[in-house]
């Protein structure tokens, strides 16, 4: 199933992960998908907050890679803007999908996607509108 969202602002982005949150459970994965400055990191906001967690502590992970959010359900964000595919591989990401739900921004940098993983796609259409497509639902 895919959901598609025109969204007027970084707010509206949040509210749609903060509505996916709650269907989540230990070993979900979403593959943020995107260009520089879409909104993958306000997404991620807004899923924290759906899964019971502060979205004020959530920022871009780009310079430590994995950020963890504890709480009812941990949040792996994972940012792999800065590195290569292969070294992507090396992370562990299976491991982290083991203890809570991992959220990955630059996905595309993956040699392949997680079984059963939820694909976000969010695209620029200009000012704050954006188009966030949900597949894998």
């Amino acid at each position: 199933m895919t959901r598609v969202t025109v969204t007027q602002s970084e707010g509206e982005t949040a509210a749609i992960g903060r509505q996916l949150g709650p269907s989540l459970a230990v070993g979900s994965t979403i593959l943020l998908r995107g260009e520089l400055g879409a909104g993958k990191t306000a997404f991620v906001r807004g899923l924290a907050e759906g899964l019971g967690l502060s979205g004020d502590e959530v920022s871009s992970p780009t310079f430590t890679l994995i950020q963890e959010y504890r709480g009812p359900l941990p949040l792996f964000h994972v940012d792999l803007y800065r590195i290569s595919s292969m070294e992507a591989d090396d992370l562990g990401l299976d491991e982290l999908n083991q203890q809570g739900v991992v959220a990955i921004e630059w996905a595309e940098k993956l040699a392949h996607s997680p079984e059963g993983a939820i694909t976000v796609s969010i695209e620029d259409l200009g000012g704050d509108a954006r188009r966030v497509t949900i597949a894998g639902l």
